[in-house]
């Protein structure tokens, strides 16, 4: 696609087989983030929203709380831990039915509407070049899970939370993947599925995540926020819209 087409002509040697060698083929890995990235918006953000729509949680409260989660994430001062734990709450409120009942029409509400049409090209371009495809990010998979089966992205990496006896504990399960987290749970992963990131794409919006994109071949911020954008700027990182 013509929105990312400038810097991917030299991308595609990376990934090169050389039969003469007989060099072993070179696994290319495509990451992306989700939220303000492959979505026009938050999930984690637009489910709070919801709960409280829906007079599932008490609508004065939590949104307060929630507006003031998200914009200590855009400020880089997030406590992932508080957050996760005021996050979490509502799923460990209620069952398992009715949960998965919630998520559906929050999917239809909230999510199928800012799934970008680019996004989607952007994730066919790396499918069609067989790239493995990720998506990494700090919202949990009870909320991402299905987000990423629409994109039909099979690896997923996101905050867990804790699940005992087929109920929501409220608690997260290992390391939240967020900020450096992400780059702890990427090396798990990687080390899992005896890949590397020789050949590797990351694309992202946010200054939280400069610690993985200096860590991938190909670091792309995609409709930055400042500080990202600046970052790129100084590193010549390529700048893209999804929008």
């Amino acid at each position: 696609p013509a929105f990312f087409r400038p810097y991917l002509h030299k991308r595609c040697i990376s990934c090169t087989i050389s039969r003469d060698l007989k060099e072993e083929p070179v696994v290319a890995l495509a990451i992306f983030d989700l939220d303000n990235t492959l979505l026009a918006g938050d999930s984690d953000y637009l489910w709070g929203q919801f709960l409280a729509e829906h007079g599932i949680v008490d609508a004065e409260h939590y949104e307060r709380e929630n507006l003031r989660y998200y914009q200590a994430y855009q400020a880089g001062t997030l406590d992932i831990m508080s957050f996760l734990a005021f996050q979490l709450q509502p799923l460990a409120a209620h069952d398992m039915a009715t949960l998965h009942g919630w998520r559906e029409q929050f999917l239809r509400e909230k999510i199928d509407p800012i799934i970008l049409p680019k996004a989607r090209a952007l994730i066919e371009h790396h499918r069609r070049q067989q790239h493995t495809l990720l998506i990494i990010t700090a919202t949990n998979s009870f909320i991402t899970g299905p987000i990423a089966e629409r994109m039909g992205i099979e690896n997923l990496l996101a905050s867990e939370p804790e699940l005992i006896q087929g109920r929501y504990t409220g608690r997260v399960a290992g390391v939240p993947c967020f900020r450096e987290g992400k780059v702890t749970r990427l090396d798990a992963w990687l080390r899992e599925h005896k890949l590397d990131l020789g050949a590797s794409w990351f694309y992202s919006d946010s200054h939280n995540d400069i610690p993985l994109l200096e860590r991938v071949t190909y670091p792309t911020a995609v409709d930055p926020d400042a500080q990202l954008a600046a970052q790129a700027q100084t590193k010549g990182w390529p700048v893209i819209s999804l929008r």
